[in-house]
């Protein structure tokens, strides 16, 4: 019993101590992963509180259950439009990216440790995949608002590319030990790998969100549900030999895409649930490494993950994505920085030694430290290369909260609330607001007592509004409510003025004194920014032309609405 007793008080003590620690990461630039990885570390059997584990079947259980909760959740907040400009080159990545990765680390770790070619293919077969928890945790945990193109990409490949790696680590790992099939059964579990993954996954899913959206559930079974038929599709997707990562991926994906009450309920619960997936993850393989051989192979791994920064993942992009998609240089060297390694090249390091590989230790400690790095010097210095390679947006304004009504099963109506920034609606009456029809003001506090606003009522700063409104509703409400801060970054960004996406370039040459082409002429702006840019335009993109910077400041449904101008 009292090893029961003690298992609760230091895991609540570690759980507890790497959820205080994040704010030693925004106030100090450290990853959070990496304090967590440290926690556990310092927790281990070398650290201070000195416990002893060295199960590697129960933490290759756990990571497979961590990085599952965290796909899904993963899946649930892709909105399916971002596809349209990230999955193609997010696919080129996580298949031949993976690869090509793969093969120049391995010939690399094979030199810098004298090892054969299957021993250091294995090595960069371990670490040639970028990790769904790092990725996904660092682009939201650093508040990095990165223009579609690029944030679609990166997360998109971070949920599909472990296929590739699973495939390549257990195909090496078999040839190690002699137990490699054939030429046909190799090809057939790759594509089974992928096929079953992508069948089971978008029919799971599909299904799992028409159910999740027809039942009539309490507020706190939506999320566990969701869970459930998670879980359930990724299992089924192992049985049947295909990728259980892909697939409950695209399942979260299918069921985040489904409009509807039921994801009000299942994504705050989501959330929490990956955040403790990730802690629980990073904690077990901290306690789960020996620092004393780490260091041992320091030198040498840490050339290797130098490599793998450097040299192999800045190849694989160019060669993947450069030549066959419309991205711009600074996007494309932006994607190759963050190719961010956390818990998936350390599970994928568990395999040799779950199948009895020779020297199974050093593949665990050479991906252990391969992750150390990337986290630490691609992680840190995230916030700072996506200013220095212009690749951010502004983030406009968004409620302070909303939550559903639960009025109507399906487009029901939010409430939204507001706190009054922006200097200009100072003093101005409520019926002079430009609100979207069918939203109206509910309540008005202002120094914490309600009023009863009317159309006579003049706002003031700090004021809080109530909002009743539909989501569709959310992007006049936030541009209304846009404080004087982020109306500065949005104009020295986009520029002090905006045209209209459907303005006709003839007459934008006319006022400017600009010179079109025959074919220019009849084109509206939104036509010819998007010709600029190569198709599939973002917010973001901009367009150096004439002695005019145009930068596209607003769209919807796909294309331009708003093109703002600065003069240089």
């Amino acid at each position: 019993m009292d090893a029961i007793y003690t298992f609760f008080l230091v895991g609540g003590s570690l759980m507890a101590l790497s959820i205080l620690a994040s704010r030693l990461s925004s106030m100090m630039g450290v990853p959070l992963l990496l304090i967590f990885l440290g926690l556990g570390m310092l927790a281990g059997e070398e650290g201070v509180l000195g416990v002893e584990f060295d199960d590697y079947s129960m933490a290759f259980a756990i990571g497979h259950l961590a990085l599952a909760m965290i796909l899904l959740d993963g899946g649930l907040r892709t909105r399916l439009k971002t596809f349209r400009v990230g999955f193609k080159p997010a696919l080129s990545l996580a298949t031949f990216g993976v690869f090509i990765t793969s093969a120049i680390v391995g010939v690399i770790a094979m030199w810098i440790f004298d090892l054969t070619i299957v021993q250091g293919l294995l090595v960069g077969a371990i670490v040639g995949s970028t990790d769904a928890a790092a990725v996904f945790s660092m682009l939201s945990g650093r508040g990095v608002n990165l223009n579609e193109r690029v944030g679609a990409t990166l997360e998109i490949e971070s949920g599909t590319n472990d296929p590739m790696a699973i495939f390549l680590t257990l195909m090496l790992v078999e040839l190690l030990v002699g137990d490699i099939g054939g030429p046909t059964e190799t090809l057939l579990f790759f594509f089974s790998q992928f096929g079953i993954g992508l069948i089971v996954g978008l029919g799971g899913g599909w299904l799992s969100a028409k159910l999740l959206r027809w039942l009539d559930l309490a507020p706190g079974l939506y999320a566990m549900l969701a869970l459930a038929l998670g879980f359930s599709v990724f299992g089924l997707t192992s049985v049947l030999g295909g990728s259980g990562f892909l697939a409950i991926y695209l399942a979260g994906l299918m069921i985040g895409n489904q409009p509807g009450r039921h994801l009000n309920f299942i994504l705050p619960v989501h959330d929490g649930l990956a955040w403790l997936s990730q802690i629980g993850l990073f904690l077990v393989l901290g306690l789960l490494v020996t620092p004393s051989e780490l260091w041992d192979v320091a030198l040498p791994a840490g050339l290797v993950a130098l490599a793998l920064i450097f040299i192999a993942r800045p190849l694989a992009v160019l060669i993947t994505i450069k030549p066959f998609f419309k991205f711009r240089w600074r996007e494309t060297f932006f994607i190759a920085w963050v190719g961010l390694r956390g818990a998936v090249p350390i599970v994928l390091a568990i395999f040799p030694v779950i199948g009895g590989v020779e020297n199974a230790s050093l593949y665990f400690n050479v991906a252990f430290a391969v992750v150390l790095m990337s986290l630490l010097i691609q992680g840190g210095s995230l916030t700072l290369m996506a200013k220095w390679l212009k690749v951010e947006v502004p983030v406009g304004t968004v409620p302070n909260r909303r939550g559903p009504l639960g009025i109507l099963p399906e487009n029901d109506f939010e409430l939204f609330v507001y706190g009054v920034e922006n200097q200009d609606l100072e003093d101005v009456p409520i019926r002079l607001l430009r609100f979207p029809s069918g939203a109206l003001i509910s309540a008005l506090f202002r120094d914490h007592a309600m009023l009863h606003p009317k159309g006579s009522t003049r706002l003031k700063l700090g004021d809080v509004i109530c909002v009743i409104g539909r989501s569709e509703d959310l992007y006049a409400l936030n541009r209304l409510f846009n404080g004087d801060a982020k109306l500065k970054q949005e104009r020295a960004f986009f520029g002090t003025f905006t045209l209209d996406g459907t303005a006709q370039m003839q007459d934008i040459a006319q006022a400017y004194g600009l010179t079109l082409s025959p074919g220019e002429q009849e084109m509206t702006l939104a036509e010819f920014i998007a010709l600029r840019v190569g198709g599939h335009p973002v917010i973001g993109d901009d367009v150096d032309w004439h002695g005019i910077h145009w930068v596209v400041s607003d769209m919807e449904g796909g294309k331009i609405t708003r093109v703002g101008l600065r003069l240089y």
